[in-house]
């Protein structure tokens, strides 16, 4: 059951939209104001956040900000009253899900919600950082891989050429489309996003390129859409590979003019836009058969970015670990300030089928549940522990060595590759080394002697 939380200082408009969210088979929470309801997020799992402009103590706006920074993977709406669209409109830009007018239609609202809990469930799957949580490109790693994507980021950031970003589900795609947008001349002004898969077909048109009043039943005001939205910034189209055929003809008309017209308007809206898409589907192989148009594909292709898969970078593995782990301790208030080495094998031996996204589930789940300040391996779940067992069991097998101690010699082993790796990418500058590896230079020295690798150092 999906939990949407109303916050509003009406009293009676809360009981008027509880009632009707019920019906629809939702759990529903309540807040007075945006104080009250950031106390409810703390408490429990929240998918969606409806809530008013005008509130005491904490308005919308400043909610809007909070659960951005704090909890960026829950949709918020916002219930405005007519006078207000522009704020409304500037909320969007901010990163609101969307926006309902008072007075409103019952059944607009509910399908706004329904549109953001579909979004939300896409969102399960991949990264969406919270804005303190910024680390390189909100995407640790320094597998020769990932070095390859930074460089890319970097060259390709300060232009407007557009971007195609594939990879798996869970890889961080739209990490990378955020570090291009914050690092790019349009940084100062709007990075709008929309998840293509997410949205009915009937209804893609209009989020896209907005619609004026009266162009079709319940639209009682005229509305920008998302193109209009990202004016001077950056546009997000992720999972680009479902648009349907006729979309991506008008999608590819504005990628060649920037301009386009409202739905049931006839004035041409001109727009200055940055474009970033991103898919998990091969559009090569949907080009072929039929499934998306060429023309659009070399459009999108200008910049290809591709993300791996964590099971071709487990090198990253132990590095994402420990990122988690500090950014979980945080969160859920924990101390959990290591992790031995058997489990981190167990994690290093196991393919990751669901990315990054898998991996930061489980570190979640792990902190939260783990008894002392060490995750240990018999933490971690039977079926990675089964894996880490068989792998380990033949080796000690083939070679009559102990187990701990070929544990131990397969952590270091991954270990010193990483370091060797940053101090090749950082020309063997130790600092610069220490800082990207989040290590202090004395301790990046006394593992480099460790593991032999003072050669490697040039200053």
């Amino acid at each position: 059951m999906s939990t949407v939380l109303l916050v509003d200082d009406e009293f009676n408009m809360l009981l008027v939209l509880e009632a009707m969210l019920k019906k629809e088979r939702l759990d529903v929470l309540t807040a007075g104001d945006g104080v009250e309801a950031l106390e409810i997020l703390k408490s429990g799992a929240v998918d969606v956040i409806v809530t008013d402009l005008r509130m005491p103590r904490l308005d919308g706006l400043g909610l809007l900000a909070r659960v951005a920074d704090e909890h960026p993977a829950v949709p918020v709406i916002i219930i405005t009253a007519h006078g207000t669209v522009s704020t409304a409109v500037e909320a969007l830009k901010r990163g609101a899900f969307d926006y309902i007018t008072k007075p409103f239609d019952q059944d607009d609202l509910k399908n706004v919600i329904a549109k953001a809990l579909k979004t939300r469930a896409f969102n399960e799957n991949e990264l969406i950082p919270a804005a303190g949580e910024i680390d390189r490109f909100d995407i640790v790693g320094s597998s020769r891989d990932m070095m390859r994507v930074y460089e890319l980021v970097k060259k390709v950031a300060p232009t407007t050429t557009t971007i195609l970003v594939t990879g798996e589900t869970g890889t961080g795609k739209e990490l990378i489309a955020q570090a291009i947008h914050r690092a790019s001349q349009q940084r100062d002004n709007p990075f709008i996003k929309i998840n293509c898969a997410a949205i009915a077909e009937n209804l893609l048109e209009s989020e896209l390129f907005g619609f004026e009043k009266g162009a079709f039943t319940g639209a009682v005001h005229r509305k920008p859409g998302r193109f209009e939205l990202a004016h001077r910034g950056t546009l997000f189209l992720d999972e680009i590979g479902e648009l349907p055929k006729d979309m991506q003809a008008k999608i590819l008309r504005v990628i060649q003019d920037q301009e386009f017209e409202r739905v049931g308007g006839l004035k041409t809206i001109k727009v200055d836009v940055r474009l970033i898409a991103a898919t998990n589907r091969d559009l090569k192989e949907e080009v072929k058969n039929g499934a998306f148009r060429e023309d659009l594909y070399y459009r999108l292709n200008v910049m290809p970015i591709h993300l791996p898969p964590l099971r071709d970078r487990k090198e990253d593995v132990p590095l994402l670990v420990d990122y988690f782990l500090q950014k979980f301790n945080r969160k859920l208030n924990r101390k959990v300030v290591e992790v031995d080495p058997e489990a981190t094998s167990a994690l290093l031996l196991y393919n990751w089928p669901g990315n990054i996204r898998e991996l930061e589930n489980l570190m979640e789940r792990l902190v939260l549940l783990t008894e002392g300040n060490s995750l240990k391996l018999s933490d971690i779940p039977p079926e990675m522990r089964e894996i880490a067992d068989h792998a380990a069991g033949s080796e000690t097998v083939k070679s009559g060595r102990p187990f701990k101690e070929i544990v131990k010699d397969m952590t270091g082993d991954i270990e010193k590759d990483i370091i060797g790796r940053v101090l090749d990418e950082c020309g063997g500058n130790v600092s610069k080394a220490a800082s990207e590896l989040g290590l202090s230079r004395k301790g990046l020295q006394l593992k480099m002697i460790k593991y032999g690798l003072r050669e490697k150092s040039r200053r």
